[in-house]
């Protein structure tokens, strides 16, 4: 075997060891998985429902001005959108129960209460991965009933306005939230008797939602 013939042989292996390496490479770099996907959390996109409890304090503006205090216990249902720059734009409605009165105005009348509630509301918030804060803001709807010192209903109402609120939603699973917020509603007047009564709240509620 000439020199020639060594220096080609040489060659060809060497070319050939740099094709091995190369595919090599190659191999170990697909069969990697991509770090930043692995640790990613899921995003807040889709549609939920949820139940929430919380504790509800007021006033009531009348011929007499008293505080409306209660309990609440209500669910929600709606869905968010995430944009490419972490927004979460999102709608929301719920509807709860509530005890919230005053049952020791003067007669008459006997009582005025806060039956129930609901809002249909727009959400701004920010992918922040496991935690997402968000303002939200929208209609408000609520039924009050004026009772005498006598018992009888003097009069009830779905009294309509506004809400605004901020919150935090954290995942404690891929699929379950925990949110807790603070809402302000105030409420328009309506007629009960010969009076216009209206009422205003701040809500401060906890609860869990179910993504999809």
């Amino acid at each position: 075997m000439n020199r020639h013939t060594v220096a080609l042989a040489a060659a060809l292996f060497a070319a050939g060891s740099s094709s091995l390496a190369l595919a090599a490479d190659v191999d170990v770099d697909a069969s990697i998985p991509d770090v930043n996907y692995g640790l990613q959390v899921r995003n807040w996109d889709g549609p939920f429902v949820g139940v929430f409890g919380g504790y509800e304090h007021g006033t009531v503006t009348s011929p007499i001005t008293f505080d409306l205090n209660g309990a609440m216990l209500g669910v929600n249902a709606g869905t968010n959108f995430t944009l490419e720059n972490g927004v979460v734009l999102g709608v929301v409605g719920d509807i709860a129960w509530s005890n919230a009165s005053d049952p020791d105005v003067i007669a008459p009348p006997g009582a005025f209460d806060v039956n129930w509630f609901g809002s249909v509301r727009g959400k701004v918030g920010y992918d922040a991965g496991a935690f997402m804060p968000y303002l939200t803001g929208g209609l408000a709807i609520a039924g009050g009933k004026l009772t005498a010192s006598t018992g009888d209903v003097v009069a009830s109402n779905a009294h309509y306005g506004w809400t605004l609120g901020a919150g935090v939603e954290v995942k404690a699973t891929e699929n379950i939230g925990i949110d807790v917020s603070y809402r302000y509603s105030d409420y328009g007047a309506r007629a009960y008797g010969v009076t216009d009564w209206k009422f205003a709240t701040h809500q401060i509620t906890a609860g869990v939602n179910w993504h999809f």
